[in-house]
């Protein structure tokens, strides 16, 4: 496995108990998502600054990663209270149809297509969360302000895998995770100033989910994916992060007593086999032969 992918498992791993988090709801939604992103922040900025990492290109690349942690903030926002105003369920399936609106945009904004294998890997993995979740679902979906957030946070972020796809050919990692983050909480900050939410008063527990968020699901995770994203294809980072659902489920079975079914287990199986169709270059899939070096950049 390549260092890339490798980023991106454990990328993964740290955000997928960021729903679980959230819906303990010990903090409100957007205050929560502002120190999500401080408490990063707080830590990249010194590093970045004592180490020499904080160079970017041009004052165009500047812009568009300031942009980029608008966007992201955005999203992280509205899923908080997508999550909090409705399941943890019905949040993270919306918003994980992003790889539908990353595949389009990607399509024709980015230099490199989305590949026939990626279309079909997409809707194998869709299907495999809709059976993960249940079919029955669907029927109880509640088609009020929480579910236009949940829709509204897969845009945003599909707009994110995008632009800093983009932004990732030219700027390195360090210093474009540091300014969108900090940007991202700036952002944020006065988002929460605006609407009244409190930027204290929370329980020690409040404060300690706050700084887990802020460590583990904001500046380990974003780093490794941010590494993810430059050496991949967006469309492939987007798909396999539909895999933080599975490790959701088990993550939800094992520290709040959610249960498991077999239709789970089922549904898991063929989500992360639709991931993994989608990391088969076209040669592969048409068994021709193929390079390995190219694997991970077509």
């Amino acid at each position: 496995m390549t260092k890339p992918r490798i980023a991106l498992v454990i990328g993964i791993v740290c955000i997928s108990i960021f729903p679980i988090l959230v819906k303990l709801s010990l903090s409100p939604g957007v205050i929560s998502a502002f120190y999500r992103m401080a408490i990063a922040a707080a830590l990249l900025v010194p590093f970045s600054i004592i180490t020499g990492k904080l160079k970017i290109p041009n004052l165009k690349m500047l812009g568009l990663t300031v942009l980029c942690g608008f966007i992201f903030a955005a999203d992280v926002a509205v899923w908080n209270i997508a999550i909090q105003e409705s399941t943890a369920t019905q949040a993270t399936l919306l918003t994980n149809l992003s790889p539908v609106w990353v595949g389009v945009g990607a399509f024709f904004f980015l230099k490199n297509k989305p590949t026939t294998n990626f279309w079909i890997g997409t809707a194998i993995a869709i299907f495999g969360m809709v059976t993960l979740v249940g079919f029955g679902f669907f029927l109880e979906l509640d088609f009020d302000l929480a579910f236009v957030f949940a829709i509204l946070s897969g845009v945003f972020y599909a707009v994110y895998m995008l632009l800093s796809k983009y932004v990732l050919y030219e700027v390195e990692v360090l210093p474009f995770i540091t300014i969108s983050t900090l940007s991202s909480a700036i952002f944020l900050a006065i988002l929460s100033y605006f609407i009244g939410q409190p930027f204290s008063g929370f329980s020690n527990m409040g404060w300690f989910v706050l700084v887990v968020q802020g460590v583990v699901c904001q500046l380990l995770a974003w780093l490794l994916l941010g590494y993810a994203t430059k050496h991949m294809r967006a469309t492939r980072v987007s798909v396999s992060l539909l895999g933080q659902a599975v490790l959701t489920t088990i993550l939800a079975w094992l520290f709040i007593g959610e249960e498991v079914s077999l239709q789970m287990i089922l549904g898991g199986v063929i989500l992360l086999f639709g991931i993994r169709i989608t990391f088969y270059s076209k040669k592969l899939w048409l068994k021709r032969s193929f390079n390995n070096e190219t694997i991970d950049n077509v």
